[in-house]
């Protein structure tokens, strides 16, 4: 009986060890580019690599269109690089907007150890540069997925125009726990990504965007986050769209094209 107990436990601290060592391979999947890689687009852009005072790199793409109406600076989810992410420019270009992407330390072109608080502090880096070429009232953040948490934590930093969330979480422990529930996730989760404390910081109109049939962060965590604070948050049902499918659906584009414009009565006002 001893040694059963024995072995048992055993195998439980295996599974957390991997769990605290290999996390990263769990949460991010990114995909790596050689540092002569050539990004090709058949809209106009800017290539641009920030250097961190820790010595890490991040690299970036800047879309930019005629007359601008102001930047979307677009945080990314936890997959591939900016090569393949860059197709959702579009879908903001078309409204009159810049389009400014980054890859996170360890995806495409980017390098350095990545942590949670180099996450941030990466991205303040840039939102200060960015906000040196646009003023703040014509700056709006966008958080997808993973990148939803990091935007949030950048709003409650600054006073962009407005915050879009897509699909977010409420925090990544709270998304993490489904899965890792059997082991002390408090003790052994190297990113807590806090979306719920940040968002009460966050002094810009929020929007969330999100699918009612979301399976890998389902809905209930937006309406968590709505809750927080009611009547600041505006949560929109993209029904029937899944977790990677929101820009299938009409009702997404027609909802991102009414927050262009209502960005834009809000300058005006």
């Amino acid at each position: 009986m001893f040694l059963t107990i024995g072995i048992v436990f055993g195998i439980y601290v295996l599974i957390a060890l991997v769990f605290y060592f290999f996390q990263h391979f769990f949460f991010f999947r990114p995909e790596m580019l050689p540092s002569n890689f050539k990004f090709d687009y058949e809209y106009d852009f800017e290539e641009q690599s920030f250097d961190m005072e820790d010595g890490g790199s991040i690299n970036s793409i800047h879309f930019k269109v005629p007359n601008s109406r102001g930047l979307i600076y677009y945080f990314k989810g936890n997959s591939r690089s900016i090569k393949g992410w860059a197709k959702f420019a579009v879908d903001f270009m078309s409204n009159g907007y810049d389009f400014f992407m980054m890859d996170y330390r360890g995806f495409g072109k980017s390098r350095g150890k990545r942590t949670e608080q180099k996450l941030y502090a990466d991205s303040q880096q840039i939102y200060k540069h960015l906000n040196d070429l646009y003023e703040e009232k014509d700056i709006i953040i966008y958080g997808r997925s993973l990148g939803s948490g990091i935007a949030t934590r950048i709003a409650s930093w600054n006073n962009p125009s407005m915050l879009i969330l897509d699909s977010p979480y409420f925090s990544f422990f709270h998304l993490i726990k489904r899965w890792g529930f059997f082991v002390p996730l408090k003790f052994l989760l190297r990113y807590q990504i806090r979306t719920d404390q940040f968002i009460k910081k966050v002094k810009c109109p929020i929007h969330i965007l999100h699918g009612d049939r979301d399976r890998f962060i389902p809905y209930e965590h937006a309406e968590r986050l709505q809750k927080i604070k009611p009547e600041e948050i505006k949560l929109y049902k993209i029904e029937g769209a899944h977790h990677n499918d929101l820009p299938d659906y009409d009702a997404y584009h027609l909802k991102l094209y009414d927050l262009m414009e209502l960005a834009d009565q809000s300058k005006a006002s």
